[in-house]
């Protein structure tokens, strides 16, 4: 199993991925060492009716750059906490930089990075034409994907979803909660605790980044809130 790396952890190689046949099987690339995990899951999940599909996985760190770009320059939504469109012109630059962390990683920190996080829904339930969101409404009790990521609490809190679990499980002031959320422990574990501020801060610093003054600025409080403050998972 490929060890971390500086690049690895901030979204700079892809060295640590599956191969294209099994990324185009289980629906995106993911770290090599998930790919078993995420099988089983799968199959678990398709044995009790539900069609466990990956709509997002490794995403690189120009990826994830481009999509913060695009939400500081208005070119995407930015969401409230209800998931409502933000009128961005009534914020400050440090507003909208916490704003746009409550949806979106910040390039370099997100944990799509490492291959091991994954967002999923139920392809079974998914109305033909309808394209995912991933918005709380179609998680939620009474949303379409419900009762998938209901069987995958049960699972998650048995111990016996093999190593999947929830970061963004609750609301801790920091990132939305994200039912949709996979990471995959401890593998996810042992990269959070080797991407450090300074690596981070080296990153953001060669490259173009919209509010970088900002969050340069005000990293470390970023990185505690938005970064490490996020559910432990199994051990």
């Amino acid at each position: 199993m490929p060890a971390p790396t500086p690049a690895t952890l901030v979204g700079r190689s892809e060295s640590h991925l599956c191969n294209a046949a099994a990324a185009a099987e289980l629906g995106a690339p993911v770290h090599v060492a998930v790919v078993e995990p995420l099988r089983t899951l799968q199959a678990a999940a398709a044995a009790e009716g539900f069609g466990l599909t990956v709509l997002s996985g490794f995403r690189s760190f120009e990826r994830q750059r481009s999509i913060w770009n695009r939400k500081a320059g208005g070119e995407l939504a930015v969401l409230d906490n209800e998931a409502r469109p933000l009128d961005v012109s009534t914020l400050s630059p440090r507003e909208l930089a916490l704003a746009i962390l409550r949806w979106s990683a910040l390039p370099g920190a997100s944990r799509h990075h490492w291959g091991t996080d994954i967002d999923v829904y139920d392809a079974r339930a998914k109305p033909e034409g309808y394209e995912v969101e991933l918005v709380p409404a179609e998680v939620e009790s009474g949303g379409m994907f419900a009762p998938l990521h209901e069987w995958l609490d049960t699972r998650i809190a048995e111990k016996t979803a093999f190593g999947f679990f929830r970061p963004y499980d609750r609301d801790r002031g920091g990132v939305a909660p994200e039912r949709w959320h996979l990471s995959h422990a401890p593998l996810a574990r042992e990269h959070a605790s080797m991407l450090t501020p300074t690596l981070l801060r080296e990153t953001l610093q060669a490259t173009d980044m919209r509010l970088a003054d900002v969050v340069l600025r005000d990293l470390e409080e970023i990185f505690e809130r938005f970064v490490r403050n996020v559910a432990a998972g199994p051990s």
